[in-house]
């Protein structure tokens, strides 16, 4: 996506509960399944990175949580001073609806979940971004964002081996 582009999918988008799975994507280049398994014991807002450790997998209708398939997966990434604040906005809403469902935030919950707690399904998080693109007009799939952050971030000069590594690539 073109920066223009990233601009429309985030309007489009930002009424939707998938929003913040989206802003985090295009501000991190993290997989699907990886920003799915982020808990806030992964954000560490006061260096302002983001640490891979687990991923969401679905297979025949479990959810469960895994390592990151390879060594280069498992990675410590930088928030960008948006994303940083964005996110920190985020915590201080989801502690809110905490305090109002009874419940306390920990470490240990997941960045984007449910209201209860449970795990996002990756497939409804596809369905959703699905049906933002096409009211965007736009023609891409949730993988594309990580590929859209790379381009972005090459097209500020962003050095090829910070991005390869933002990526998890070797």
């Amino acid at each position: 996506l073109s920066p223009d582009e990233v601009g429309l999918l985030l309007e489009h988008a930002r009424t939707s509960w998938c929003y913040p799975v989206i802003y985090t994507a295009i501000s991190t280049g993290l997989r699907r399944n990886e920003i799915l398994g982020l808990r806030w014991r992964d954000i560490d807002l006061i260096m302002s990175t983001i640490s891979v450790r687990q991923v969401v997998y679905k297979g025949k209708g479990i959810i469960e949580f895994k390592e990151p398939k390879t060594e280069h997966s498992r990675r410590q990434v930088s928030m960008t001073p948006k994303l940083y604040s964005f996110l920190t906005e985020y915590r201080q809403e989801q502690e809110r609806r905490y305090r109002e469902l009874g419940r306390t935030l920990s470490l240990d919950n997941l960045v984007f979940c449910y209201d209860d707690g449970k795990p996002l399904d990756p497939s409804t998080v596809t369905h959703c971004f699905g049906r933002i693109v096409k009211r965007a007009g736009l023609n891409i799939r949730f993988h594309d964002l990580r590929h859209s952050y790379a381009s972005l971030m090459l097209r500020q000069g962003v050095h090829p081996k910070i991005v390869s590594e933002a990526l998890g690539h070797s």
